[in-house]
């Protein structure tokens, strides 16, 4: 985590050295030269905006209200904004303000406490009623949420002592609290449509490598109808990197596609290639051009480290594109 500190006195002064120095991050005193041996933070406002768009973290080390005022004009989704936690100089009771489970604050808290002797005040209900929070277990997992508002109504049925349903593509164990039935549930998944609950939230891993073979010059716009057909019934979200023979790792289309999409490009040469175990669709004419019968299926499979080939190879205005899934994530 990125951590910002800021004091406004003496004391807590020390207090955000220490916390800087234990969690590695920087801290900041309000006013020049006012606590020696912190960064200057000229303006409260102005290094609350800064640290808002450049920190994971955020802490106050003061009274809440004045954290709380400062942080009000930036507050927009606990899915995006930073973790903030306010602790007294004292050290004695250390509050997660603002993004308790996604951004962690209610976990960074607990680190300050236990630093400094205090007591970590968590207000979440769930944690309160030591009941499964899924924005906290999808984020430990590394796991993306897929619907905002089912992630709430879980929490609200598992408060109200109604059942919830888990299942898990990748044999996660069930977390504590969840069951197998429910009409509202739980599915770890890389496919989209109908869950096995009636109402399902899916959280999706990055598990899915596409593979790509394209011809000299191929443009952006093929290369990403090619790779959205193959994807048809699985998650966007889902794709960790899109992999493709050395030869073509400066082609530009392919190259436009993935800084479009936020995807990193791996590339294998054509000896790399053809050492992945499997039965993929041969093309005599892409062995004479590439040195190996096949470069999208076998691409994808050794992008997913021993995973296997979930979408075979399609092709389309030029390009192959073939999707392959990890076995663990």
């Amino acid at each position: 985590m990125k951590l910002s500190v800021i004091a406004f006195t003496a004391r807590g002064g020390a207090l955000a050295r220490r916390l800087a120095e234990t969690f590695g991050g920087r801290a900041f005193g309000l006013g020049k030269g006012k606590i020696p041996g912190l960064e200057a933070a000229d303006s409260l406002s102005q290094w609350t905006a800064q640290r808002w768009r450049e920190s994971d973290g955020l802490i106050f080390v003061g009274a809440c209200g004045i954290a709380v005022r400062a942080i009000a004009p930036h507050v927009k989704d606990k899915f995006t904004d930073p973790a903030v936690v306010s602790v007294d100089e004292g050290g004695q009771f250390a509050v997660p303000l603002l993004s308790g489970h996604v951004g962690g604050a209610n976990a960074l808290a607990r680190q300050v406490a236990d630093l400094t002797g205090g007591q970590a005040v968590i207000s979440t209900a769930t944690d309160v009623n030591g009941l499964f929070a899924v924005d906290a277990w999808a984020k430990e997992q590394q796991l993306a949420i897929t619907d905002r508002t089912l992630a709430k109504e879980i929490s609200s049925a598992l408060l109200a002592g109604e059942p919830v349903g888990f299942y898990s593509d990748f044999g996660h164990p069930m977390p504590e609290g969840l069951g197998t039935e429910g009409e509202l549930g739980v599915w770890v998944t890389a496919r989209t449509g109908p869950g096995p609950f009636a109402r399902t939230l899916r959280l999706v891993p990055r598990c899915l490598t596409v593979g790509v073979g394209c011809r000299r010059g191929t443009p952006e716009a093929a290369v990403a109808q090619a790779v959205q057909e193959a994807l048809t019934g699985w998650e966007e979200r889902a794709v960790a990197c899109v992999a493709t023979i050395d030869l073509k790792a400066h082609e530009p289309g392919l190259l436009a596609f993935c800084e479009t999409m936020g995807w990193p490009l791996v590339t294998y040469s054509a000896a790399e290639l053809a050492e992945v175990n499997g039965n993929f669709t041969p093309s005599a004419f892409v062995r004479s051009v590439t040195g190996v019968e096949n470069v999208c299926e076998r691409a994808a499979v050794r992008a997913a480290e021993g995973g296997r080939c979930v979408v075979p190879k399609q092709a389309r205005d030029g390009v192959t594109a073939a999707v392959a899934e990890r076995s663990k994530v």
